[in-house]
């Protein structure tokens, strides 16, 4: 005789949602991570953001069929009462599945190694530059090469950390460091640790990191009630200083995306001497210190300080178009307030991202990120596939009514400083109250 099976309700399963208590919903099934978070690859956050819901098409977007196999072990049980599933939902993931049998999500070309000999080369031109000419313009070049190269780095970082760029894990793993760390300065940890958030809860605006940037940006009104970081556990005070900075921001954006850089550095150093769990702390570290020898000594090599801070300028400025492009997906999308579900997970991804419109000669410039529609559904699949399996997302958009929002690049330029400048004049308006009438002036005068 079959065992009967045993249902918890959804308000059961969100009583499951904290620390040292986390559960899911998978196709149904309850699944306890409690102790997998642990050692969740992607860390705990992910998983702690999805508990007490169902999270398939999150789990489907993130792990490849092989992954299947181990959730029994963490099986309760249990299975979800009234599960059900959207009509997008079931959409989206036969298009996961066929993409799955057409082996776009192993098939990764050879982009990488095209851009790490691409890197080699605009390193060695850099340095050759500046150690082997003493015209200022070729100094000035230089660094402008290095800001292209720091680019590059973050583009084969970015996919290193998504999908297997190389032949297998240990040497992904070098390729991490080596363009993350040793090259660009930034922590691949770091990375990991911010873009795994900003993934799971896309344009959240107190739970994704990529929408927190107090007290220089704001892109929305709701900022003003001083919301609570999710992910950097602390209160975002909208003060005095605040209100000031933001109420410029669309005049300060492009400077400060110039020098956007020292943040990443900042930052990567703040998780690494933290107590968090950071896995490999001690490589990352290393890696952070190779930067920190070869990029101040081959500066320290230009014949005066003026050409130091020339080269220093140019490459942080070069490499203010990266952030820049990082800015452009997201910044002028629908935002919302609350912790991400996994009940809407197409429609959140689709709604919350902006795709680039560009010729293919200009993938490369772009890194992927032109189609971030496709990546945000779709995070394993390697960046020469993108622009392939575009027709098929915007068909599926269009069969649910579901916006597919594209600019060029100019044009998604114009309506991120329009997004800016609206919460600017807004924050305005809170410093320049309404006057009010003479009776209130005269009641409420003092001394």
């Amino acid at each position: 005789m079959a065992e009967s099976r045993r249902y918890i309700s959804q308000t059961e399963l969100e009583n499951h949602k904290k620390p040292g208590d986390l559960w899911i919903s998978i196709q149904g099934k309850i699944y306890d991570v409690t102790e997998w978070s642990h050692d969740h690859p992607g860390g705990a956050l992910p998983l702690l953001n999805l508990a007490g819901q169902d999270a398939t098409d999150a789990f489907v977007a993130y792990h490849p069929g092989i992954t299947w196999q181990y959730l029994d072990k963490f099986f309760t049980g249990y299975y979800l009462k009234d599960y059900c599933v959207s009509e997008v939902s079931k959409d989206y993931r036969k298009l996961a599945a066929e993409f799955s049998k057409m082996g776009l999500f192993e098939k990764k070309g050879h982009g990488a190694c095209i851009s790490l000999w691409f890197i080699a080369l605009l390193f060695c031109f850099s340095v050759y530059g500046v150690l082997c000419c003493n015209s200022a313009w070729v100094h000035l070049c230089s660094g402008g090469l290095m800001g292209v190269l720091w680019i590059q780095s973050g583009w084969i970082g970015h996919d290193s950390g998504h999908y297997l760029v190389m032949s297998n894990r240990k040497f992904n793993r070098f390729a991490q460091i080596l363009t993350g760390n040793c090259l660009a300065g930034i922590s691949i940890a770091w990375w990991k640790w911010t873009h795994n958030a900003h993934h799971i809860a896309c344009n959240s605006l107190d739970f994704d990191p990529d929408l927190q940037h107090m007290p220089l940006f704001t892109v929305s009104s709701k900022f003003f009630n001083s919301l609570t970081s999710y992910f950097y556990e602390r209160k975002m005070n909208f003060d005095s200083v605040t209100r000031f900075l933001v109420s410029y921001q669309h005049w300060t954006f492009y400077p400060v995306m110039c020098f956007a850089r020292i943040n990443l550095f900042a930052q990567s150093f703040l998780l690494l001497l933290s107590k968090r769990k950071v896995p490999n702390r001690a490589q990352e570290i290393l890696g952070l210190l190779v930067f920190w020898t070869w990029y101040p000594l081959l500066v320290s090599c230009l014949p005066n300080c003026g050409e130091r801070v020339m080269f220093v300028v140019a490459s942080f400025s070069v490499t203010g178009i990266q952030h820049i492009q990082f800015c452009l997906n997201h910044f002028s999308s629908s935002v919302y307030v609350g912790p991400p579900s996994g009940n809407d997970w197409f429609e959140k991804q689709t709604d919350g991202t902006l795709n680039i419109l560009c010729s293919s000669w200009m993938d490369w410039f772009h890194g992927g990120l032109q189609f971030q529609i496709e990546h945000h559904l779709f995070p394993r699949l390697p960046r020469c596939h993108l622009r392939k399996i575009s027709p098929f997302v915007k068909e599926l958009c269009k069969k649910h009514n579901l916006a597919y929002n594209a600019a060029s690049f100019w044009k998604a330029n114009a309506m991120t400083i329009g997004t800016l400048r609206s919460a600017a004049l807004q924050a305005r308006d809170l410093t320049n109250a309404a006057p009010k009438n003479l009776v209130w002036e005269a009641v409420n005068t003092h001394g």
